[in-house]
């Protein structure tokens, strides 16, 4: 049977990074409710398009509008089984609203799943979750991840990193090796 997750967008969040994990895990049989602060179902988040091009950091294009399908004024937390952080742009502007933070506490204090990826890790440290934990991020946030007394994994691009019920990836490139070990942690089972 499936599991009710909750996937926390915002605008600019990584397009890869949303859509992906979106599309899989309700190809596998769970239930995603994607939500924005500020949106209601029907609304939509611009994505960024993240690539690496040879240069020092990742460049940015334009990505698609991500439809949301859940009204994040009415989640109730606990009636969720996981979250899902995208990263891109958007975690770095969602940990400043007042009922984002109390939300990613809420996972982490009841010990359900958390799948973060990328800049996910800001939203992470912000809720001061992560104390104690090997976290990957993408590597410009490893300070914010240290700072908040985890364990920066410097794992590469394309890996994954999971702690007790916490799983996190550099970036979009991990994402066989994130999914995979987030629906092991869902006990999800999957067979050909």
């Amino acid at each position: 049977m499936g599991k009710k997750l909750l996937l926390l967008a915002g605008d600019y969040v990584e397009d890869y990074e949303i859509m992906v994990p979106f599309q899989a895990l309700l190809a596998v049989g769970h239930q995603v409710h994607a939500v924005c602060p500020g949106k209601k179902a029907g609304d939509y988040v611009l994505t960024a398009i993240h690539d690496f091009e040879g240069a020092q950091t990742y460049s940015e294009k334009p990505g698609h509008r991500f439809v949301l399908n859940a009204t994040f004024d009415e989640v109730d937390a606990a009636s969720y089984d996981a979250l899902v952080i995208p990263g891109g742009r958007a975690p770095e502007y969602l940990r400043t609203m007042p009922k984002v933070l109390p939300l990613v506490q809420h996972f982490s204090q009841a010990g359900k799943p958390i799948a973060a990826i990328c800049h996910g890790a800001q939203l992470l440290a912000a809720a001061g979750v992560i104390r104690g934990k090997r976290v990957s991020a993408y590597p410009a946030c490893a300070a914010e991840v240290e700072l908040a007394g985890a364990s920066f994994a410097d794992i590469p691009v394309d890996q994954a990193i999971t702690d007790g019920q916490l799983v996190t990836a550099p970036a979009w490139p991990a994402h066989p090796a994130w999914i995979a070990q987030f629906l092991t942690v869902l006990g999800t089972r999957i067979t050909p």
